[in-house]
């Protein structure tokens, strides 16, 4: 196995695209720990946060917040609202690892989860299970609506939304603002059964900023507009909790168009539906609803979505008045994998936990 360093910023690809780092094993694991893997053939380690911090010249106080204790050659994922726990992928090979004027991304192929995507310390998507992801943020918002025609995609530079909204034959035009070109062309080279949604004669591709994009977009322009770019709605929300950017979204939707967006898992305890709900609520006068889905590669293994409608004609997010057909493709290799009419329905009941906290007073 080759020398890499899942976690570390600074590596420099070689001319096949696999991150060789800038450090002998003597530097990265000292020199007791060198010979003692040598002795057992162990595979190199994941640095924590204070070896990480050492190597990059940073402080105790300024080390990475999403790095980890080191396990040999396995990727840890541990989001800063996660305290105190760890998602493990075993790390086969590092295939990208580079650094735009934007963000940071990396991609390595785990053993059991396939290629997995991080941006920026966070893990963005795994092959295992990403078109549950996919599937449910593009359809859950699509299928409420009756005969989409124009959608916006803010975000979701993979791909993977824009290879769902393919399925649907009504829409005539897809919008897809996405600010880095570099993790554009990664997920085309290394993630090629995802990113087949760009192959999508009705795709546009805009590369700016999407709060500027949103800001530009002409009132009643879009059916549907599906945030993929932003921290999820909840507790460390920014863009999102932002009501001039929602006001934006608000704007550029028809009367009784719909917004998606991701929002937190409601395993974290600091999270309540109904404080989110409300805040919709202040720009949104359409129905509003939480539903989630799982994902075993996020934290907790489940992520939320809150859907937005505006007033106009009335929509039950709970009722999918436009049934996916099952036999359309659109550009993907095969059926859709997670979501079905039945699962439509049921993601939006709430378990009694979740229920007992979204009633409760604050």
């Amino acid at each position: 196995m080759a020398d890499y360093l899942a976690v570390v910023n600074g590596g420099a690809l070689n001319a096949l695209g696999i991150v060789k780092l800038p450090y002998s094993k003597k530097q990265l694991r000292g020199e007791e720990e060198e010979e003692e893997a040598e002795a057992s053939h162990s595979p190199p380690s994941v640095l924590n946060a204070t070896q990480i911090g050492g190597i990059l010249g940073l402080s105790p106080q300024k080390t990475l917040a999403t790095s980890t204790p080191s396990f040999p050659g396995w990727y840890a994922d541990a989001p800063p609202a996660w305290p105190g726990e760890a998602h493990m992928f075993e790390v086969e090979k590092v295939l990208f690892h580079d650094k735009s004027q934007y963000q940071e991304l990396l991609i390595f192929q785990s053993k059991k989860h396939g290629k997995i995507a991080v941006l920026d310390g966070f893990l963005q998507l795994s092959e295992k299970d990403e078109f549950a992801y996919q599937e449910m943020i593009t359809h859950l918002p699509l299928c409420s609506v009756p005969n989409p025609k124009k959608v916006l995609l803010i975000g979701g530079g993979d791909g993977g939304i824009l290879r769902e909204i393919s399925r649907h034959s009504s829409i005539m035009q897809v919008d897809i603002c996405e600010i880095d070109m570099m993790v554009i062309d990664a997920y085309k080279q290394f993630f090629p059964d995802i990113a087949v949604g760009y192959k999508d004669p009705r795709v546009r591709l805009h590369v700016e900023d999407g709060v500027a994009f949103m800001r530009s977009v002409e009132e009643g322009t879009y059916d549907v507009i599906i945030s993929d770019a932003f921290a999820q709605m909840g507790t460390g929300a920014v863009e999102l909790a932002d009501k001039n950017f929602l006001c934006w979204v608000a704007r550029a939707l028809r009367p009784g168009g719909v917004f998606c967006a991701p929002a937190d898992s409601l395993w974290l305890n600091q999270f309540k539906v109904e404080e989110t709900i409300a805040k919709c609520r202040e720009v949104f006068k359409g129905s509003i609803n939480y539903a989630w889905s799982t994902v075993p590669a996020y934290s907790s293994g489940m992520i939320g979505f809150v859907l937005c409608a505006t007033e106009g004609p009335p929509v039950n997010f709970k009722n999918p008045i436009n049934p996916l057909d099952i036999d359309n493709y659109g550009v993907a290799k095969g059926p859709v994998r997670f979501y079905n009419s039945e699962v439509h329905t049921a993601v939006f009941c709430l378990p009694s936990f979740a229920r007992k906290r979204a009633t409760s007073k604050s």
